[in-house]
């Protein structure tokens, strides 16, 4: 797992070769980035399927109610099988909108 600080969120990156490997490596340090945005990229050649996706919708929630963002990037998979209120983007640029928009949502009380 690969993590770089950028401007206004962490990015999480996968780097193991199955997506259970993967999430066990995020659950693990997730606390150490409580209090920041995240979005993570999971890799396309990890091959992760809708249920996999689906473990981090708990990760998801719990940020929302810290008052951070959580967004998922995943071009493969059909955004359509997941809740609406669970971001998952299919690009980097749809990740970033999605978390300057929530940070403007949480400074007007929204």
């Amino acid at each position: 797992m690969l993590i770089e600080n950028k401007k206004t969120f962490l990015l999480v990156t996968s780097s193991e070769n199955t997506f259970s490997n993967f999430f066990d490596a995020f659950v693990i340090d997730q606390k150490k980035f409580e209090k920041e945005n995240i979005v993570v990229q999971v890799s396309d050649t990890i091959k992760a399927t809708t249920k996999d996706l689906f473990s981090f919708l708990n990760i998801a929630k719990q940020k929302k109610q810290n008052g951070t963002s959580f967004v998922l990037i995943n071009s493969i998979i059909n955004i359509r099988d997941f809740p609406e209120n669970f971001n998952i983007v299919p690009t980097m640029q749809e990740a970033e909108d999605i978390i300057e928009m929530e940070t403007i949502e949480r400074e007007l009380g929204f």
